[in-house]
Protein backbone atom coordinates (compact mmCIF):
# COMPACT_ATOMS: atom_id res chain seq x y z
CA UNK A 1 0.00 0.00 0.00
CA UNK A 2 0.97 3.62 -0.52
CA UNK A 3 2.06 5.93 2.28
CA UNK A 4 1.66 9.66 1.77
CA UNK A 5 3.59 12.46 3.44
CA UNK A 6 2.47 16.06 2.99
CA UNK A 7 4.73 19.03 3.59
CA UNK A 8 5.12 22.69 2.77
CA UNK A 9 2.41 24.26 4.88
CA UNK A 10 2.88 27.21 7.15
CA UNK A 11 1.67 30.61 8.20
CA UNK A 12 1.27 33.17 5.44
CA UNK A 13 -0.44 36.53 5.05
CA UNK A 14 -3.41 36.96 2.77
CA UNK A 15 -2.26 37.33 -0.81
CA UNK A 16 0.80 35.20 -0.26
CA UNK A 17 1.83 31.88 -1.77
CA UNK A 18 2.80 28.40 -0.66
CA UNK A 19 3.76 25.23 -2.47
CA UNK A 20 2.68 21.97 -0.91
CA UNK A 21 4.36 18.66 -1.65
CA UNK A 22 3.02 15.13 -1.37
CA UNK A 23 5.59 12.35 -1.40
CA UNK A 24 4.19 8.92 -2.11
CA UNK A 25 6.07 5.80 -1.06
CA UNK A 26 5.22 2.68 -2.97
CA UNK A 27 3.59 2.40 -6.34
CA UNK A 28 0.57 4.41 -7.39
CA UNK A 29 -1.75 2.74 -9.86
CA UNK A 30 -1.39 4.47 -13.18
CA UNK A 31 -5.12 4.53 -13.83
CA UNK A 32 -5.80 6.52 -10.68
CA UNK A 33 -5.74 10.25 -10.14
CA UNK A 34 -4.09 12.15 -7.31
CA UNK A 35 -5.98 14.73 -5.35
CA UNK A 36 -5.38 17.47 -2.83
CA UNK A 37 -7.97 17.84 -0.09
CA UNK A 38 -8.45 20.22 2.78
CA UNK A 39 -10.35 20.20 6.02
CA UNK A 40 -11.05 23.32 8.01
CA UNK A 41 -12.21 23.22 11.64
CA UNK A 42 -15.88 22.27 11.82
CA UNK A 43 -16.08 21.50 8.12
CA UNK A 44 -16.05 18.37 5.99
CA UNK A 45 -12.96 17.38 4.08
CA UNK A 46 -13.25 18.65 0.52
CA UNK A 47 -11.43 17.96 -2.71
CA UNK A 48 -9.74 21.10 -3.98
CA UNK A 49 -7.69 19.82 -6.93
CA UNK A 50 -7.05 16.60 -8.83
CA UNK A 51 -4.75 15.46 -11.60
CA UNK A 52 -5.29 12.38 -13.73
CA UNK A 53 -2.61 10.08 -15.07
CA UNK A 54 -2.92 11.75 -18.47
CA UNK A 55 -2.36 15.17 -16.95
CA UNK A 56 -5.91 16.48 -16.99
CA UNK A 57 -6.78 18.58 -13.97
CA UNK A 58 -9.83 19.86 -12.18
CA UNK A 59 -10.33 22.32 -9.36
CA UNK A 60 -12.95 23.34 -6.89
CA UNK A 61 -14.57 26.62 -7.86
CA UNK A 62 -13.25 28.22 -4.69
CA UNK A 63 -9.62 27.76 -5.76
CA UNK A 64 -9.85 27.89 -9.54
CA UNK A 65 -7.40 30.38 -10.97
CA UNK A 66 -5.37 30.49 -7.76
CA UNK A 67 -4.18 26.91 -7.19
CA UNK A 68 -2.29 24.65 -9.58
CA UNK A 69 -1.78 20.92 -9.14
CA UNK A 70 1.17 19.23 -10.79
CA UNK A 71 3.22 16.07 -10.53
CA UNK A 72 6.77 14.83 -10.89
CA UNK A 73 6.61 11.16 -11.71
CA UNK A 74 10.36 10.64 -11.31
CA UNK A 75 10.20 11.96 -7.75
CA UNK A 76 6.88 10.26 -7.01
CA UNK A 77 5.62 13.62 -5.81
CA UNK A 78 2.51 15.72 -6.36
CA UNK A 79 2.51 19.46 -5.76
CA UNK A 80 -0.06 22.12 -5.05
CA UNK A 81 0.99 25.66 -5.88
CA UNK A 82 -1.22 28.02 -3.91
CA UNK A 83 -1.28 31.68 -4.90
CA UNK A 84 -3.37 34.65 -3.78
CA UNK A 85 -4.17 32.87 -0.55
CA UNK A 86 -7.22 33.92 1.41
CA UNK A 87 -8.09 33.41 5.08
CA UNK A 88 -10.78 30.94 4.02
CA UNK A 89 -8.04 28.71 2.61
CA UNK A 90 -6.93 28.00 6.17
CA UNK A 91 -7.14 24.23 6.68
CA UNK A 92 -5.16 21.05 7.01
CA UNK A 93 -4.26 19.90 3.52
CA UNK A 94 -4.04 16.23 2.56
CA UNK A 95 -3.24 14.30 -0.57
CA UNK A 96 -4.55 10.93 -1.66
CA UNK A 97 -4.77 8.56 -4.56
CA UNK A 98 -8.31 8.69 -5.91
CA UNK A 99 -10.58 7.29 -8.53
CA UNK A 100 -10.86 9.59 -11.53
CA UNK A 101 -14.60 8.85 -11.62
CA UNK A 102 -15.73 8.98 -8.00
CA UNK A 103 -14.90 10.16 -4.49
CA UNK A 104 -13.19 6.88 -3.63
CA UNK A 105 -9.67 7.17 -2.22
CA UNK A 106 -7.20 4.31 -2.09
CA UNK A 107 -4.80 5.14 0.72
CA UNK A 108 -5.00 5.91 4.41
CA UNK A 109 -4.95 9.60 5.22
CA UNK A 110 -1.61 11.00 6.27
CA UNK A 111 -0.89 13.66 8.85
CA UNK A 112 -1.59 16.48 6.43
CA UNK A 113 0.08 19.86 6.49
CA UNK A 114 -1.38 22.93 8.15
CA UNK A 115 -1.95 26.05 6.08
CA UNK A 116 -2.88 29.18 8.00
CA UNK A 117 -3.65 32.41 6.17
CA UNK A 118 -3.87 35.56 8.25
CA UNK A 119 -5.60 38.80 7.35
Amino acid sequence: QVQLVESGGGLVQAGGSLRLSCLASGSIFSRNAMGWYRQAPGKQRELVAAIRSGGRTNYADSVKGRFTISRDTAKNTVYLQMNSLKPEDTAVYYCNEKSPYSDYVFSDWGQGTQVTVSS
